[in-house]
């Protein structure tokens, strides 16, 4: 099998694994990273969502190959020490989880949006396709807007 080496939350990390394993097993199966939830492995409900190069993917249909020299992020790199990322804050402030199942994927997906834009409407918002089986939406769409107005 090949060996692949990107960089998990900041760290140089090398696995040997077949090309098209998909990221989620490598994180959780090989480097121990639990943040990102397994839901539905195709793409739907998006509890994995995690970031290549700053952008939001979602590992269960990313192969391992496509990630080779790159930086993954997950919810365990957001935070800067004991520092929460805003986003992090926002959640707990305003109680959004309940299970809490989806939520690193749910975050993932928000600081993604507010890279882009800091500021984002109503609709922006109800774009993150990341289902929540909660139904916490409206929590998650106040603790957004509470982070983009900041």
């Amino acid at each position: 099998m090949p060996n692949y080496t990107f960089s998990v939350n900041g760290k140089a990390v090398t696995v040997d694994a077949p090309a098209d394993l998909p990221l989620l097993w490598v994180l959780r199966d090989k480097l121990g990273v639990k943040g990102p939830k397994y839901g539905c492995g195709i793409d739907v409900c998006k509890a994995c969502t995690s970031h290549l190069d700053g952008a939001a993917i979602n590992p269960c249909v990313t192969p391992v190959a496509e990630v080779e020299g790159r930086e993954v992020t997950t919810i365990e790199g957001l935070a800067d020490g004991d520092k929460l990322h805003p986003v992090q804050e926002a959640w707990l402030e305003l109680d959004v989880p309940q299970c809490g199942y989806c939520q690193p994927g749910q975050i993932m997906a928000t600081v993604a949006l507010l890279r882009q834009n800091p500021d984002p409407t109503d609709e922006e918002i109800d774009a993150i396709e990341n289902v929540c089986r909660c139904g916490t939406y409206f929590r998650i769409r106040e603790a957004i807007k509470k982070v983009g107005r900041s």
